[in-house]
């Protein structure tokens, strides 16, 4: 598979709930109470592991806690899925992200760098 992503992404361990999906459409799947586990973010979106499946295509709300200072809100669109010894791995992408907000990840990735040195 050949690489697409605009930004590169960084390691991270967030945990999330998705309580609901929806699609421009008006389609809207509620109640899901899905457990997810974040394990990478980058700028212009996340990559995440599930125990159930989710359909493509469709978006949720999400509050990204970095750490203490640095946290927003954000939503989020369902573009890939890998099957892997029965877990899905998604890859979403940040929806209208304001640059303000992004700097939260820019700023993220140069500490990741400065503990690398």
């Amino acid at each position: 598979m050949s690489e697409r992503r605009i930004a590169d992404r960084l390691p991270i361990n967030i945990s999330l709930k998705i309580e609901s999906l929806y699609r421009q459409d008006h389609d809207v799947l509620e109640d899901l109470s899905e457990s997810i586990v974040v394990q990478n973010i980058s700028r212009t979106g996340l990559g995440f592991e599930a125990s159930h499946e989710l359909p493509l295509n469709y978006y949720f709300n999400a509050h990204i806690t970095i750490d203490f200072e640095k946290h927003f809100y954000g939503v989020l669109k369902i573009i890939r899925k890998e099957v892997a010894e029965q877990r899905y791995f998604y890859g979403c992408e940040f929806v209208g992200l304001a640059s303000v907000l992004s700097s939260y990840i820019d700023d993220y990735q140069k500490e990741m760098e400065a503990e690398l040195e």
